[in-house]
């Protein structure tokens, strides 16, 4: 069973996993509306990633005999100056989001709950993953500046990210998303 303050607060990060994909929903918003497809497609995929945490967390609140309680989600920002500012707030939100999983991984081994500490050590490695691949690309974006040509060629690269199995489609699996 889980207690009651770890339930609320993986609730509370059920909100946090949603309020990514919807912010990330609006970056893609954003990329399209400036022709750089690859990006959009980047977003979009980091849409339904998102959604798949909120999942493993909505489960697990129903596999230990808690109770999943939905909330409001934020309005997120729609606007960017550049690619580059982007992916620098896209950093700065998965650093929130790896503080909001720390602060769940402290409440779980001080209530000694090792089934929550299972699961968030794998959101754990997951969180590093996801600030490495903002921090790569940030990079990528800073060396290309004002160059168009080669924005474009980043844009290509990103457009090639692999899908991976879709839990919404029958006959694949979750995976590690």
């Amino acid at each position: 069973m889980i207690s009651k303050q770890l339930n609320d607060a993986i609730n509370k990060q059920i909100n946090e996993e949603m309020f990514s994909a919807y912010l990330y929903l609006s970056m893609a918003a954003y990329f399209d509306a400036i022709n750089l497809t690859g990006f959009s497609y980047w977003f979009k995929l980091q849409v339904r990633e998102e959604t798949l945490h909120a999942m493993k967390f909505y489960h697990h609140i129903n596999e230990r005999g808690g109770t999943v309680e939905l909330h409001a989600i934020g309005e997120p920002k729609k606007k960017w100056d550049s690619p580059l500012d982007a992916f620098e707030d896209v950093l700065k939100h998965e650093q929130h989001i790896t503080g909001c999983i720390n602060t769940l991984m402290d409440l779980a081994i001080e209530e000694r709950d090792h089934a929550a500490r299972n699961l968030l050590a794998w959101f754990v490695d997951e969180q590093v993953e996801e600030e490495a691949n903002d921090t790569e690309i940030i990079e990528k974006l800073k060396l290309v500046g004002d160059q168009g040509h080669m924005l474009l060629m980043l844009d290509k690269e990103l457009s090639a990210r692999p899908a991976g199995p879709d839990p919404y489609i029958p006959g694949t699996t979750e995976g590690d998303a």
